[in-house]
């Protein structure tokens, strides 16, 4: 052979082939480790279908989930429901894409990107919390330019189901960008580091996943009839959906408050004021209210780009360690177990478990009594040190949390990214 040499195959070596290359020298190539990467990417490409599925579930994506639905359960014509939901499918997936793309592109240019990435910064936040305002007023009847956005208004329905369909699916994936679904952590950590078409596909699964139950009511007419019949419980229901998304907006609020000030929060609370001033003046004809109208949206506008919406340093705990890889491997060089929480203001997982289970006062004591370390890496920020600890343990968002024993060279335990108290205190038996 010209380039490279083939020396043998037998089945002892496992199938086994040592190639010889005059410009890298000998490697070695096996077929079972091939076998073996295959089945992981398939495990993968399962955890973050199970992932999307998921995340229809979480109160940022149900309301919205629940307009499509609503759509379905009047539609008469099976055809023209089935078009809607591939157009919401293609929706769904070709958002995951356009946001794997980004995030796979700036990560080639040298910066340290996960999922979420994008709510480090204040003005998305704000930005987010506009829409879940807006959107809570569109379904609590107040205004219907969400609703229209959406498919939902009667206006885009008209010009074409598909067209709302798709905006819908496209509107889901943004408002489920401040959650992590459980299985999907390690899933998009993976796409994260393997090749682009890997990653794509990784997230394609996803957005399958989350398309799926929207795909099934459209294509399967069973499950259509197991839908009640339209009626005046649709309109009651969609007024109902909109108090989740009312508290989505006062928990992002309560981020965007954390990353900047309470100015920031007065700023932003101001402009809800003069964003529902501004639409309740367009209800009116008169050129005046017209005016008003438009002033009010200018200013609601305005109020993201406020000078209280710059971002402040981290708030400290007394009771924990800040991360920095320098602090873990010095206390793993002296021996000191470390527990590490990375964790951020906008994951409902992190906020869930802190409340129930880390910040308990049974779980800080038995963390002292056996002189656990808690470090706390807050990705509420920007900071490189944290993703490249995710990174390195195969995960593109957070929570993660790691449990170092003492000894410096054991590997860390990696614990559940749902926990229990029983979860931490056994893991924190296991390295007394």
């Amino acid at each position: 052979m010209s380039h490279a040499e083939v020396v043998a195959i037998t089945a002892d070596q496992y199938k086994q082939a040592q190639i010889v290359d005059p410009d890298t020298g000998p490697a070695t190539i096996s077929h079972v480790d091939k076998i073996d990467s295959f089945s992981k990417l398939l495990l993968v490409l399962l955890a973050a279908f199970a992932g999307g599925l998921i995340l229809n579930l979480m109160p940022c994506v149900l309301p919205v989930l629940s307009i499509k639905v609503m759509q379905l359960a009047r539609q008469h014509d099976a055809a023209s429901a089935r078009r809607q939901g591939l157009a919401y499918m293609a929706g769904v997936v070709l958002s995951f894409l356009a946001i794997a793309m980004a995030m796979l592109a700036i990560r080639s240019s040298g910066h340290a990107v996960g999922w979420g990435f994008q709510l480090q910064n204040p003005l998305f936040v704000a930005a987010l919390v506009y829409l879940f305002f807006i959107l809570a007023l569109s379904m609590s009847g107040f205004v219907a330019f969400g609703q229209r956005w959406m498919g939902a208004g009667q206006s885009l329905t008209e010009r074409g189901g598909m067209q709302g369909a798709f905006f819908t699916g496209v509107l889901a994936v943004v408002v489920a960008s401040p959650c992590t679904a459980p299985f999907m952590g390690g899933a998009l950590g993976y796409a994260v580091t393997e090749p682009v078409i890997v990653g794509l596909a990784i997230f394609a699964a996803l957005g399958l996943g989350m398309s799926l139950p929207i795909a099934l009511v459209s294509f399967i007419p069973a499950a259509s009839r197991l839908l009640p019949k339209p009626g005046l419980w649709m309109e009651r229901l969609k007024q109902f959906f909109a108090f989740p998304l009312y508290a989505t907006a006062v928990w992002l609020l309560w981020v965007l408050g954390n990353q900047t000030s309470t100015g920031a929060m007065a700023v932003m609370l101001l402009g809800f004021l003069a964003l529902t001033m501004g639409f309740w003046c367009f209800k009116s004809q008169k050129a005046f209210s017209r005016v008003m109208g438009v002033i009010g949206l200018l200013l609601a506008l305005m109020a993201p780009f406020s000078a209280q919406l710059q971002m402040r340093g981290e708030m400290a705990d007394e009771e924990t360690v800040a991360f920095t890889r320098e602090a873990l491997d010095e206390l793993r060089q002296q021996g000191v177990p470390v527990f590490i929480d990375l964790t951020a203001d906008w994951g409902i997982t992190c906020i869930a478990n802190e409340q129930a289970t880390l910040n308990t006062a049974d779980v800080r004591q038995a963390f002292k009594d056996a002189g656990i370390v808690y470090m706390v890496g807050d990705w509420t920020y920007p900071n490189a040190e944290i993703t490249a600890l995710l990174s390195e343990y195969h995960r593109s968002g957070i929570p993660l949390y790691l449990l170092y024993p003492a000894e410096p060279n054991a590997p860390a335990i990696i614990l559940p990214q749902v926990l229990s108290k029983a979860i931490i205190l056994d893991a924190i038996d296991s390295v007394k």
